[in-house]
């Protein structure tokens, strides 16, 4: 028999774990791990948005890879030839109605919840709903998404915290302003795009990014969990995490340069080209 997972069930586990009312946080989560959710992904937002209450801010990744270059993709489903063509083509960035990708039904619904605002980067925005939404999302540098001048420069000086509902590290947002600041083995940058409006015009805009990785964020997670500055357990069946953003931040940017491999950046030659 399914174990029914209700918003009380979620507003008691979030609690026990340690999210409190007043709250700055982050959240990443995959539905389905939580378990059988009756009413799903309104459901998870509802529970999030009672614990943390009116003064409370929730944040969430609301990425669209779908509007990056695709030489930056490098999809092998997209012949190169077809390139230009789907430079010429793919539509402008909206906060208002982009779909997310790759971010979950909990983020894709938080989106677009009254009264939640998103940041302008074409491929890597973040949502925000509460009392300091505004202050996180109002400013997101095109051509450093991952850097200072970011949410996520932002929810490091607010001392925000990060949960994570059914996924671990390799999902966590946070830890790309980490590899921004340390001086890493093999950082480099990459050619990436959008199509932006520039005078009131559609153009094709090209810039050079730093190029991301994630490889080694289950590595880097799994030590810094070892000092013992995370929570962890289960929200629904779904084990998670809370931790602060400045701890996880602090630590990795430390961690990367002694740890990380160059070839942790590995990349194909089209996508720095």
């Amino acid at each position: 028999m399914k174990t029914l997972v209700t918003h009380n069930k979620l507003v008691a586990d979030l609690k026990a774990l340690g999210l409190q009312a007043d709250s700055i946080v982050m959240v990443h989560c995959k539905l389905s791990a939580l378990g059988w959710v009756l009413g799903g992904e309104q459901t998870v937002n509802d529970a999030l948005r009672e614990v943390v209450g009116p003064n409370g801010t929730l944040v969430m990744p609301t990425q669209s890879w779908q509007l990056c270059d695709p030489a930056y993709l490098n999809d092998p489903s997209v012949p190169r030839e077809c390139w230009d063509d789907v430079r010429a083509s793919l539509p402008v960035y909206h906060p208002a109605c982009t779909p997310t990708r790759t971010m979950g039904a909990v983020a894709e619904l938080f989106r677009t919840l009254p009264g939640t605002l998103r940041s302008n980067h074409p491929h890597r925005s973040i949502a925000a709903q509460g009392p300091v939404a505004f202050q996180v999302v109002a400013q997101h540098e095109l051509t450093n998404p991952c850097g200072e001048a970011t949410p996520l420069g932002v929810l490091y000086e607010l001392d925000a915290a990060v949960l994570l509902l059914g996924v671990s590290y390799d999902k966590c947002t946070a830890l790309h302003l980490a590899e921004d600041r340390a001086d890493s083995p093999g950082k480099h940058l990459v050619r990436n795009g959008a199509a932006l409006m520039v005078d009131g015009r559609r153009e094709w805009v090209e810039w050079r990014e730093p190029w991301p990785s994630d490889e080694d964020f289950e590595a880097v997670g799994a030590a810094f969990a070892a000092t013992g500055q995370e929570r962890r357990g289960s929200v629904g069946l779904a084990e998670s995490r809370l931790f602060s953003f400045r701890a996880l931040v602090d630590f990795a940017t430390n961690w990367f340069p002694h740890y990380r491999d160059e070839a942790t950046f590995s990349q194909d030659t089209a996508a720095s080209g």
